[in-house]
């Protein structure tokens, strides 16, 4: 028990020490707050799961950078292919969801929607995005995307909500904005 309790207070220091340094460093790559804040979690995450395993290396700091770095690229790369997806599936999905309305009112008017909601997707954090594209775009369930991302639902649900909030004022306003 006493081990493990330096174990706790070990990381903890670690953590105090770096995350904030491989924040700011992750965000330098992604540009990205929340995004940043994210993976900064992820690489502490993973650290905590293999801390015997590095804990008494010398050369920690090299490790949790080099670890920061590797996350910070492979989001790159995963995002570039997610972009590539996300466009198809925009191409292919309807925007009825969205707007309550059974057809659009006309294809210029269908086309604006789906680049405003395209435009307001991408600047969406990362996360949000990714389990809103996951609910309305590949019909997956909440409980689907809660075991596919390692979140419990209620937090899939929260980020559906605070996605479904930002888009209903976009459109809101578009409709103000339409009828003027």
């Amino acid at each position: 028990m006493n081990q493990d309790h330096c174990l706790v207070e070990q990381f903890e220091m670690i953590f105090r020490a770096h995350f904030s340094s491989v924040k700011f460093f992750i965000n330098m790559f992604l540009k990205s707050e929340a995004d940043a804040e994210d993976l900064a979690q992820d690489v502490f995450t993973k650290l905590w799961t293999n801390f015997e395993t590095w804990q008494n290396n010398d050369g920690k700091e090299g490790y949790i950078y080099a670890m920061a770095k590797n996350v910070a690229f492979d989001f790159i790369k995963h995002k570039r292919l997610e972009n590539d997806y996300r466009e198809e599936q925009i191409k292919k999905s309807t925007i009825k969801d969205l707007l309550g309305l059974s057809d659009p009112l006309n294809s210029l008017y269908y086309k604006e929607m789906q680049l405003i909601i395209r435009m307001a997707l991408e600047n969406f954090p990362e996360r949000r995005r990714r389990i809103f594209e996951m609910s309305r775009f590949n019909n997956m369930s909440n409980q689907e995307i809660a075991l596919s991302l390692h979140l419990s639902v209620r937090t899939i649900e929260h980020q559906i909500y605070l996605s479904l909030q930002v888009l209903k004022r976009i459109i809101l306003i578009l409709f103000f904005l339409y009828f003027l």
